[in-house]
């Protein structure tokens, strides 16, 4: 199996008081594998309502092949692609915000509520090879789900 070319995956979302805290955690691990960890931090909002930050760090190489996996269920993966240039920072991380909704319900889609940001390796540690390498995965794993 190929190497993937990433750090590691981080995914986060914020469940506020008006929120289920189990579906927002349901919502959250339609990316994660089965059983992964979530970390759990409390904060306030701007006037005193409690909002829950759940999120986890997926290192592991078969962890983040399954994470990915989940971006190639996109609709508009091929759309995706297209704005790798957009969604890859100077830093060499990639950025994607997903719908919290949707994933509540198991789509995969590019909307509000869940943030994924992926340290793609690159070597020299520039944007156009994190280009490359982001684009590369996303289309294997692409190829190999088909």
């Amino acid at each position: 199996m190929p190497q993937i070319p990433l750090h590691y995956v981080d995914i986060r979302t914020f469940c506020y008081a008006t929120e289920d805290e189990k579906r927002v955690e349901q919502a959250l691990r339609t990316f994660l594998p089965e059983e992964f960890e979530i970390d759990r931090a409390e904060t306030e909002g701007h006037y005193g309502d409690r909002i829950l930050i759940l999120s986890a760090r997926v290192e592991n190489a078969d962890d983040v092949r399954h994470v990915l996996s989940q971006l190639t269920e996109l609709e508009s993966f091929g759309t995706l692609l297209d704005e790798l240039d957009d969604r890859v920072t100077e830093n060499t991380e990639l950025f994607v915000r997903l719908d919290k909704q949707a994933a509540f319900g198991g789509t995969v889609r590019v909307g509000d509520g869940i943030m994924f940001r992926a340290k793609v390796e690159a070597y020299p540690a520039k944007k156009e090879q994190a280009l490359e390498n982001a684009r590369d995965v996303l289309e294997r794993l692409r190829d190999e789900s088909s």
